[in-house]
């Protein structure tokens, strides 16, 4: 446990020191997001927090060799394949990356993590969990960058992520998982400090890309004792809300007939929190409660029976089908 809080604490104090730095460069590089009326953020915001994030990230890793040898061939794949995500994000926040090409470096991102051993087996059919793989890697990376979209979203939401992903680790003896899981967790709130609410500087899609493959990545290497058929729920649920986030956009958007991958607007959840009379703080610090609530979800599928786990699934999307129906299908105004 001293090694997981030597790589929190250096994450977290690197991420400190780094981000206002990030900052500066940012300023007088031109890595600059202006106002816009599909943005809630009113004066122009530096972005480069995302690389202040990887850099603790990867820097904490490396004061700790912890890791089983077994397991170097994946932390590679999946440093990897996250600074790929990163150099794609950093490239897409200076010059605007097309769809199609931003895309094709996540899919290049994450073979290499598929490559290094991490992908999905519990489907029993190597084409399956090979598609599953591409599908939740690319898709929980797409995922978190949606929820980029309001001060100290993401980086809560993730940094709620890995404290659970953590904990599952942690008492499962996996130490690669629980050592990234730590310094992803010290670099989100790191960043934090000045991420949240007035935000004085944005991850960007540096910092969204990486940290969607990364918490991507682990929750794929998580590994359980109990039934697979039920403890694949599990990384679902730790990232529940990004992908409940990212479904309601989708469902949003194609039923305005335009496209849900190019098209910027303000139909989040966030958004619609705070059309309900929320502040954009108390919409996050509500969102970061519901991350809350989906990983201790995931808390009690750890130990649940077939029965328990598949009924406590079946709450959880009842409750999320009705959230998604309420927002959606049930507003009496058009998201913007």
């Amino acid at each position: 446990m001293a090694v997981y809080m030597l790589i929190f604490f250096a994450a977290l104090g690197i991420a400190l020191v780094g981000t206002p730095v990030a900052q500066r460069v940012a300023l007088r590089a031109g890595f600059v997001q202006n106002p816009s009326a599909r943005r809630v953020h009113t004066s122009p915001t530096p972005l480069l927090g995302g690389a202040a994030i990887y850099l603790a990230f990867v820097a904490a890793l490396l004061l700790a060799n912890n890791r089983p040898p077994a397991e170097y061939r994946q932390l590679a794949g999946i440093l990897v394949g996250a600074t790929l995500m990163a150099l794609v994000g950093l490239w897409d926040d200076r010059y605007s990356l097309p769809a199609a090409v931003k895309m094709g470096g996540q899919i290049i991102a994450a073979t290499v993590v598929i490559w290094s051993g991490i992908q999905v087996e519990f489907l029993h059919n190597e084409v399956l969990n090979l598609l599953a793989s591409y599908l939740w890697l690319v898709g929980v990376s797409n995922a978190i960058n949606f929820l980029d979209n309001m001060d100290g979203l993401a980086g809560g939401t993730v940094a709620i992520a890995c404290a659970f992903f953590f904990l599952l680790a942690a008492t499962n003896d996996q130490i690669l998982v629980a050592s990234l899981s730590a310094a992803l967790l010290g670099a989100c709130v790191g960043f934090l400090r000045y991420n949240f609410n007035q935000a004085r500087i944005f991850m960007g899609d540096t910092g969204t890309l990486f940290l969607g493959l990364v918490v991507a990545a682990l929750g794929i290497k998580l590994r359980f004792e109990n039934q697979a058929i039920v403890t694949w729920m599990i990384p679902v649920m730790v990232l529940g809300l990004p992908l409940f986030d990212t479904t309601l956009v989708v469902i949003s958007r194609l039923r305005r007939r335009v496209n849900p991958f190019t098209t910027a607007g303000k139909d989040h959840t966030s958004h619609r929190l705070v059309d309900l009379g929320l502040s954009k703080r108390e919409a996050v610090l509500a969102l970061y409660n519901v991350c809350f609530v989906f990983g201790m979800a995931s808390l009690f599928l750890l130990n649940a029976t077939i029965f328990e786990g598949y009924v406590t699934g079946a709450m959880v999307a009842a409750i999320c089908l009705l959230a998604l129906y309420r927002l959606e299908f049930a507003r009496k105004t058009v998201p913007h």
